[in-house]
C-alpha cells in the first residue's frame, strides 16, 4: 500500500499513527484555506451535510459539494496510484475484532466533534477572531482522532476520503459504516449547535471545514 511504504509496512504503529495524523493535519491545514475563498473550505460531505441540516447552505449548493468533494477523491487516489507505480490504494476497513457497530458508533463520535470544531470556529456568527484558526482547530481534531481511533481502521470521518480508495481498489465491504457514521455525527452537531448556540434569526453563512 501506497501509505504503508511511507511507514514501512507500520501504518497502525504508534510511528505510522503519528505519521498518518500530521499528514492529514497538515494537508486540511492548507486544503480548507485555499479553497475557502471559492467554495467555503468544503472538502468533507459530512460537513457540509452538518452546514446543510443547520440551514447554512442550500440543498442544490450541498449537492454540488458533495459531487466535487467525491471526484477529488477519486482522482486523488488515481494520481496516487499511477505515481507510486500501480502500489495498492487500500480502503479503509475495519480491524480484528472491531464490529461494524463498534466502528458505526466511533465514526459517529469523531465526526461530531470535528463538525462542531467546524461550527464554534467557522459558522458561529459570534466566532469573532476564532474564524482564523478554524483551519488549524480541524487539522488538529482530525490528527487527534486518527492518533486515538486510527488502529481500529476507523478514523476515516470523512466519507470522501473513504470513498476514493474503495472506487480505485473497487471494495465495498462495511463501507456503509464510514458514510453513515460521518452523516450522523455531522447531521447531530448541526443541529446541536444550531439550537443551542446560534441566534435563530441568521443568513446562510459560508463554511469552513475538513
Amino acid at each position: 500500500m501506497a501509505f504503508s511504504k511511507l511507514t514501512n509496512n507500520a501504518a497502525n504503529t504508534p510511528s505510522g499513527l503519528i505519521a498518518a495524523a500530521i499528514a492529514y493535519a497538515f494537508a486540511l491545514f492548507v486544503a480548507v484555506p485555499v479553497s475557502a475563498n471559492i467554495s467555503g473550505g468544503h472538502v468533507n460531505p459530512a460537513v457540509t451535510f452538518g452546514a446543510f441540516v443547520g440551514c447554512n447552505i442550500t440543498l442544490l449548493r450541498g449537492i454540488l459539494h458533495w459531487i466535487a468533494q467525491l471526484l477529488g477523491s477519486v482522482v486523488a487516489c488515481l494520481l496516487l496510484k499511477l505515481a507510486t507505480g500501480g502500489l495498492e490504494t487500500a480502503a479503509f476497513s475495519l480491524s480484528a475484532g472491531v464490529g461494524v457497530w463498534n466502528a458505526l458508533v466511533l465514526e459517529t463520535v469523531m465526526t461530531f466533534g470535528l463538525v462542531y470544531t467546524v461550527y464554534a470556529t467557522a459558522v458561529d456568527p459570534k466566532r469573532g477572531r476564532l474564524g482564523t484558526i478554524a483551519p488549524m482547530a480541524s487539522g488538529f481534531i482530525v490528527g487527534a482522532n486518527i492518533l486515538v481511533s486510527g488502529a481500529f481502521r476507523g478514523a476515516s470521518r470523512n466519507p470522501a476520503v473513504s470513498f476514493g480508495p474503495a472506487v480505485v481498489s473497487w471494495t465495498w465491504e462495511n463501507h456503509w459504516v464510514y458514510w453513515a457514521g460521518p452523516l450522523i455525527g455531522g447531521g447531530l452537531a448541526g443541529v446541536v449547535y444550531e439550537l443551542f448556540f446560534i441566534p435563530q434569526s441568521h443568513e446562510e453563512l459560508p463554511t469552513t471545514d475538513n
